[in-house]
């Protein structure tokens, strides 16, 4: 079985700090990922296996970048069907743009605005199904989608069970999923696991988008934690082996089932940089895995060899297409303008998005905004100094590279919230309920600053007095106008107070932002981090 995860529409190498994919062991980060090198890795990986399947653990579109995401991922459906997806689980990016347009992609149709891209080619949907068990359609009380998919290889069944996490709803827009309920994934499990061996089904696997982190190298599992320790814990001892994503993290694990058997929980990094082989070994007299001889291994999906002919075909009918947008230049930059390592510390780039966001919505007319707020988990891609496809000179920057920093089509709204609502989403970047990663660092826009201390309690690390806009205190009970996305706005990733932001005003699109931005102070340094100060 080859399992990856958080493929995000990746056909083209991954550039930035995405790039390279190193390990404690071997110091050199190897470029790795693009969908011509995932493809031959399967193929070699496939040689002399009496029977192999190809499987994902959701994610596989969304927040991918302009090549796949301007074509609202069709050219992603068409790479995997062309590497042979077997199947893939749902993931939260997969709603990004809501259920209609999940159904669309696994039934097929043009898209209810943008038409068909290809006149003799009509979009007839994926031919390898998304499973959804623990998304339920409000309607009709069912899945959304199939709950799981049984494979009779050589002469023996498989069945897979596919969820995203319950979370869901949390970090995704909510208008696009108001038709279904997000259920818990160890009931949801445990009841399909029962119901598929009511089918004669022993061999199961489930492919769960939810994950944990890990400290060590890429086949190592060195602290794991996160949801799935918890998760592993409780699901049924039938359940053989479980393929998690999500988390964006590669793991080989051994976690222990509730019987106390150890049980293989495995993850494959994100954008195609990384293939998890696992060698199930199945038992002809009772149809169920032999759990003690499953083995599994990562490996790096590294740009060497020939790239896989089918794949460069897909690429190249998607970038003709794109070309004449793809490779309009926007403006420049002077060097390398990233994000953070992780997702809980201040980065050039977020910072850089809520000026852009700022500058948007400045105008009274277009929202009046004093201070803009970013979140991390929209900042995508970095701007990179160095030359790319497109043929551009370095330092310059094309609208595909632009749109890969925000790939979402997002739209930005103002609204008023005083200055106590402004320090308490402050505040909001610190959880601990398990739901969402601990941090969450929110990029802010030029004049805006504030102190805090990590080792303080949740709900109390930001120092009020250090709340400054251009200079000045924030006042608790004044009224301030601030810009941010519409997930943002909507209490998205946590950041539930700002929902109650009042008198909204629609500040147009994100991506206008970013490129009028770049093309209006081009050439463009780093912002800098200094408006967040960690104190001891």
């Amino acid at each position: 079985m080859l399992s990856f995860n958080d493929f995000h529409g990746n056909l083209e190498p991954p550039t930035g700090r995405d790039a390279n994919l190193g390990s404690k062991l071997d110091p050199k980060s190897t470029p790795v990922g693009g969908a011509e090198y995932l493809a031959t890795r399967l193929g070699q990986l496939r040689q002399g296996t009496d029977t192999s399947l190809t499987v994902a653990a959701g994610d596989i579109i969304g927040a991918s970048p302009f090549l796949s995401g301007l074509f609202h991922d069709e050219p992603t459906v068409e790479s995997m069907e062309k590497l042979h997806l077997d199947v893939t689980s749902v993931g939260n990016h997969e709603f990004d743009e809501g259920t209609d347009e999940l159904l669309r992609m696994q039934h097929g149709g043009c898209h209810p605005e943008d038409g068909c891209y290809l006149k003799d080619e009509p979009y007839d949907g994926a031919d390898f199904p998304w499973l959804a068990a623990n998304v339920i359609d409000r309607a009709s009380g069912k899945p959304l989608l199939a709950p799981t998919w049984v494979k009779e290889a050589d002469g023996v069944k498989v069945g897979f069970i596919g969820m995203t996490l319950e979370g869901t709803p949390e970090v995704t827009g909510q208008s696009g999923i108001k038709s279904v309920r997000f259920l818990d994934e160890v009931e949801t499990a445990n009841a399909s696991a029962r119901e598929l061996r009511r089918q004669g089904v022993e061999a199961i696997v489930v492919l769960l988008h939810e994950g944990g982190v890990q400290a060590g190298s890429y086949g190592q599992c060195d602290g794991i934690s996160g949801p799935i320790v918890d998760i592993a814990k409780k699901l049924d001892p039938a359940i053989d082996t479980v393929v998690t994503g999500h988390t964006h993290q590669p793991y080989i694990c051994s976690l222990p089932d509730p019987a106390g058997n150890p049980r293989l929980v495995t993850s494959a990094s994100s954008f195609g940089r990384v293939v998890t082989e696992t060698r199930l070994t199945v038992d002809r007299r009772t149809g169920d895995v032999v759990r003690d001889q499953v083995a599994a291994m990562n490996h790096l999906v590294t740009r060497t060899g020939a790239k896989d002919a089918d794949q460069s075909a897909v690429i190249d009918k998607w970038k003709a297409l794109s070309a004449p947008l793809a490779n309009r230049l926007v403006g420049s930059v002077t060097a390398d303008i990233t994000r953070s390592e992780t997702r809980d510390a201040e980065s050039d780039l977020a910072n850089l998005v809520a000026d852009a966001q700022l500058a948007a919505t400045s105008a009274p007319e277009r929202g009046g905004a004093q201070i803009a707020l970013m979140n991390p988990g929209g900042v995508r891609a970095d701007l990179v100094y160095a030359s790319s496809t497109g043929g551009e000179a370095p330092g310059e920057i094309t609208y595909a590279e632009a749109f890969a920093v925000q790939p979402f089509a997002g739209s930005l709204v103002s609204v008023n919230l005083t200055g106590a609502q402004i320090e308490k989403i402050l505040e909001e970047q610190f959880n601990d309920s398990g739901t969402r990663a601990p941090t969450l660092m929110l990029g802010v826009s030029k004049g805006l600053t504030y102190s805090f201390s990590r080792g303080a309690p949740v709900g109390d690390r930001i120092d009020p007095a250090s709340i400054t806009l251009d200079g000045e205190r924030l006042k608790p009970d004044a009224t301030y106008r601030v810009t941010a996305n519409t997930f943002l706005a909507a209490g998205g990733d946590g950041f539930t107070t700002f929902a109650e932001g009042t008198d909204t005003i629609g500040g147009g699109d994100d991506i206008a932002a970013l490129t009028d931005y770049l093309t209006a102070h081009s050439p463009l340094a780093p912002p800098g981090t200094d408006r967040v100060t960690e104190l001891p």
